[in-house]
């Protein structure tokens, strides 16, 4: 009985606690994390502030762990095609396109959050968006080390080309939100835009000198 009591307290916990994220993504659609109150959070889930600090220490915790739901999954998606050694470059860069327009389909609030915070005033979002980006390098960076086009790169050129496909598909996908639905036109306009700027970064990383050994 008493194992019972303790997994029903320890799912209603987790069900208070993603309703406050999901609660705060709605309610950053239109605000920054900064100007959002404890009170207005609280009241549109129907808990007391207190139930808020069982869960976060403060807001800018509650925008640190929607930092880690909004890039997550998007990690594991792209790093799958960087790693693919298998597809050509273009076929590499026309799946990864693909991929970053499909996440913010999914996931425009959690995209908005990340494009908004980014560079805003909550200083434990920014940098925990910074934290999550330097990780999203470091497993791109992987999967380019084990392309042939990366063979003899020191590994200094392999993480700097990584940040650019990084910094690239956050511009990506700030790009494809400013998209309306249904304006196919524009969507077009920015999948060509963005393989352009890939397939340049490309033909770059095609002609960089590698060091004689």
């Amino acid at each position: 009985m008493g194992h019972t009591s303790a997994g029903v307290r320890r799912t209603q916990k987790q069900h208070t606690r993603q309703a406050l994220l999901d609660a705060g993504l709605r309610l950053l659609e239109h605000q920054n994390l900064s100007s959002l109150g404890l009170r207005e959070l609280t009241r549109e889930v129907g808990v007391s502030p207190a139930a808020f600090y069982r869960h976060f220490p403060d807001m800018a915790g509650l925008g640190v762990a929607l930092v880690g739901e909004a890039l997550g999954s998007l990690h594991t998606a792209i790093r799958a095609v960087m790693a693919d050694g298998s597809a050509d470059s273009a076929a590499r860069i026309d799946r990864t396109v693909a991929i970053t327009a499909e996440y913010v389909d999914r996931h425009r609030p959690h995209v908005r959050f990340i494009a908004r915070e980014r560079f805003g005033g909550v200083r434990p979002v920014r940098e925990a968006i910074a934290g999550e980006l330097r990780r999203f390098a470091d497993e791109v960076a992987v999967g380019l080390a084990g392309q042939p086009l990366s063979a003899g790169w020191p590994a200094d050129d392999v993480r700097v080309l990584a940040e650019l496909y990084v910094d690239h598909t956050v511009m990506t996908a700030t790009a494809f939100l400013d998209v309306a639905p249904g304006d196919d036109a524009r969507r077009e306009r920015v999948a060509h835009t963005a393989g352009l700027r890939m397939r340049i970064i490309n033909t770059g990383r095609e002609h960089w000198p590698v060091p004689e050994t």
